[in-house]
């Protein structure tokens, strides 16, 4: 018997799990005749019918479904194998690709990055930021192998695990005169720069007011938190922001950082496909997010 062609069974898990032909093609980079092609091939290979059409999307019959299960195994094992033969090749174990928001990236990646070169020299990592929307995104569409970013996520086949929670804080500057209690009314008193709309770091905030029942017009909103610190700084205002971005001594000269009542919180969370073979360097990072939480309460 001979055996099967494991590119064309990675283009038919990419047709089922997409539902669709041109959806695969575009993941793939390939035309959409060509996966029309290798999975019409794989079906006169097998002799039996794997993908069927219910209405708009692309489904698999039930041998199409058996197979899938089989065609995931061997997927990882494909990928096991050759991460394993690679490092022998290159020295290396492996590439992770991570995709976080910006302020994840700025104040909370840098130690643990410096820390996996260290021990993994030949480790390598590249970091791409985005709004929680767009990094779920893609990860789904295996562009970015694992993501750190703030709930809510969602996704049929990605495995999502909260592990911190991070506060929002009151950064000001110390010519600002604070009430004792920093309520959502209280605030709307104050001159108040938040981030700019788009991502979770604002809707959150954005909430938090509106569960008092005030709609914030804040004076300004930027895409940089360095940049908005720098304008509290400089006394233009106060602003709500994760607590993250003013963990170090060093990141809170020249603020007064207070808490919110009620107090305000965000869940980051990991995401990875499910089906995501967990190469050695993978693996790796995995933990060292994981561990995280642990890391930033000690």
């Amino acid at each position: 018997m001979k055996t099967l062609n494991l590119d064309y069974l990675r283009t038919f898990l990419d047709v089922i799990e997409l539902g669709s032909f041109s959806a695969a093609a575009d993941r793939l980079s390939l035309t959409q005749p060509a996966v029309s092609l290798q999975i019409r091939q794989l079906e006169n290979r097998l002799g039996t019918r794997l993908v069927e059409r219910i209405g708009r999307r692309a489904q698999p019959t039930g041998a199409g479904a058996e197979l899938a299960g089989y065609a995931r195994e061997l997927d990882r094992l494909a990928a096991r194998a050759v991460e394993a033969v690679s490092r022998h090749a290159t020295g290396t174990i492996g590439r992770v690709r991570i995709g976080t928001g910006a302020t994840a990236c700025i104040y909370l990646l840098p130690p643990l990055l410096r820390e996996l070169r260290r021990r993994f020299p030949s480790l390598q990592i590249t970091v791409s930021t985005g709004n929680t929307a767009d990094v779920v995104r893609a990860v789904d569409d295996n562009t970015i192998d694992v993501a750190l970013v703030t709930l809510p996520a969602s996704g049929r086949l990605l495995e999502i695990t909260p592990i911190l929670d991070d506060e929002f804080v009151l950064l000001a500057p110390a010519s600002i005169k604070l009430p004792p209690r920093l309520t959502a009314q209280a605030l709307s008193a104050l001159p108040i720069l938040l981030f700019e709309p788009g991502g979770n770091t604002r809707r959150i905030a954005d909430e938090w007011f509106r569960r008092s029942g005030i709609t914030l017009k804040p004076e300004m909103s930027l895409g940089s938190v360095e940049a908005i610190k720098e304008l509290v700084r400089a006394g233009l205002g106060c602003a709500v922001l994760p607590a993250m971005a003013v963990q170090s001594e060093r990141h809170r000269k020249g603020l007064v950082v207070r808490s919110l009542t009620p107090k305000l919180h965000r869940t980051l969370a990991l995401v990875i496909r499910r089906d995501k073979p967990l190469h050695r360097g993978l693996k790796e990072v995995v933990g060292a997010l994981t561990r995280l939480s642990k890391t930033t309460t000690e």
